[in-house]
This record gives C-alpha cells, sequence and structure tokens, in this order.
C-alpha cells in the first residue's frame, strides 16, 4: 500500500512539474487539466494511506475541479472583454485614419499593426479578396463580435458608394455605445459576484465562531456521517451560486 502511495506522489509531482516544452520556454503554467489530475494523484495516495479519508479525498478533489472550472471561465470572460476593447480600438483607428485621408489598404494595414489578428483581413484587401467575409471570419474569436457590424458597414459602403469613412466612423460610434453598456452591466454584476462570494465565505467565519465558543465544528463536519453531509451539501451550493454569477456574465456577454 505504501508502494502505491508513493506512486501516486510520484505521478503528482510527474504531472505538476514536467509540463510541455514549449510552455515551460514561453514562461506559462501547465494546463488546468495537469493541476487536477496532480490533485487527484495525491488525494489517491492521501486515500491509500488512510483509507477511512475517502470521501473527505473525493470532497477535496470536487472542490479542486470547481475551483478550477470557475478560474478558467473567469480567464475566458477577462480574455473577452480585452478582444471586445481591442475590437472597439481598432475600429476608432480604422475610422481615424480613413477620415484623415489614408486609402484603405493603408488603415487596414496601421490596424493590423495594433493588432494583429486583423492581419488576414488586411492580406485579404491587398489580395482583392472579400473583404466583409474576411472580417466575419476575424469575428469567430471569443469578444470579436463586433467585427460583423464592420463587415456589415464595409459590404455596404462598397456595394452603395456611400462613403467608407462614414460608415466605420458609425460603426465605431455603435461599437463604442455598446461597450458603455457592457461596462454599465459589469459594474452591476460586480456588486452581486461580492455578494456571492461574501456568503461563500460565511460559513468559515462560522466555524471559527463556534470552535472559539468551546465547539468543535471541524471535527463534527470531518467525522460524522451527518457533518460529511452537511459539508458536501455546502460545498455544492456555494459552488451553484458562484457558477450562477458566471453564468449570467457569460450570457451578458453573448447577448451583447
Amino acid at each position: 500500500m505504501n508502494e502505491l502511495a508513493a506512486l501516486a506522489a510520484a505521478l503528482a509531482a510527474a504531472l505538476v512539474f514536467r509540463a510541455p516544452a514549449g510552455r515551460a520556454a514561453a514562461g506559462r503554467r501547465p494546463p488546468a487539466w495537469l493541476l487536477v489530475g496532480a490533485a487527484g494523484a495525491a488525494l489517491l495516495g492521501v486515500g491509500v494511506l488512510a483509507p477511512g479519508s475517502a470521501v473527505l479525498a473525493a470532497l477535496a478533489a470536487g472542490v479542486v475541479a470547481g475551483v478550477m472550472a470557475l478560474v478558467g471561465r473567469r480567464s475566458r470572460h477577462r480574455t473577452y472583454a480585452a478582444t471586445s476593447t481591442r475590437v472597439m480600438e481598432t475600429c476608432e483607428l480604422l475610422a481615424g485614419e480613413l477620415t484623415a485621408g489614408q486609402p484603405p489598404g493603408r488603415a487596414l494595414d496601421h490596424a493590423a499593426a495594433s493588432w494583429p489578428p486583423l492581419r488576414p483581413v488586411a492580406e485579404a484587401f491587398g489580395l482583392g479578396g472579400d473583404v466583409p467575409s474576411a472580417l466575419r471570419a476575424v469575428a469567430t474569436r471569443p469578444g470579436a463580435g463586433d467585427l460583423r457590424v464592420l463587415a456589415a458597414a464595409w459590404a455596404v459602403a462598397h456595394r452603395t458608394g456611400h462613403g467608407l469613412a462614414d460608415a466605420v466612423q458609425r460603426c465605431a460610434d455603435s461599437i463604442r455605445s455598446g461597450q458603455a453598456t457592457r461596462r454599465l452591466v459589469e459594474g452591476e454584476l460586480s456588486s452581486a459576484r461580492a455578494t456571492v462570494r461574501l456568503v461563500a465565505g460565511l460559513p468559515i467565519i462560522a466555524l471559527l465562531m463556534g470552535s472559539g465558543a468551546g465547539g468543535d465544528p471541524v471535527g463534527f463536519l470531518l467525522g460524522e456521517p451527518l457533518g460529511l453531509a452537511c459539508l458536501a451539501g455546502g460545498l455544492v451550493f456555494g459552488f451553484a451560486g458562484l457558477w450562477w454569477i458566471e453564468a449570467i456574465a457569460g450570457d451578458v456577454d453573448n447577448v451583447s
């Protein structure tokens, strides 16, 4: 049994420290599945050495998985917001270049230099390709959906002969208005997030108060079947609340 525990510990260390060479060279953290796998391997070792703690090991594994899922969702939300801001800045840059009299090709080159994902659009224009289709292709990136508005404005200006600079400027104004709405909603959600986190942390304060009053709430939660059931239920409801508020934020991004 001890040999199996040692093997599990070795597996945990290997999963954490042996990241792919490319990631190590870039200085990035290992992917989430590596961290979850390492935690699972370590918990397997705990379960082997102390079979009675199998339920606690399962709960700990659930906590690790839940935390990693929430962290991943928050990371995707931040990436979405950053990309959305870059799209707005790119549209404003394009509008400014075109208004100043720059030709569309040079304006796209400057925009691509500022935001590299727009490079295929500049190349499509240089080759005489379909610029609106290239913009729609870039718009599939998370957070870049506003480029569809720019693609529509570009197509209308091309087909009707209406001034491209004016069309792109109107597009930039529309995207800026949408960004202001997103910031307003984000501000409203920040208070809800703070409330959910406070509620999620209240049980820890209750445990500390119970221990200070002479009770043993930690021993009850970790050592009694009813306590383990209460602990599991509390964790489920706590993570459900955190996930719920993040899901609302994700729906706002999708609608916007």
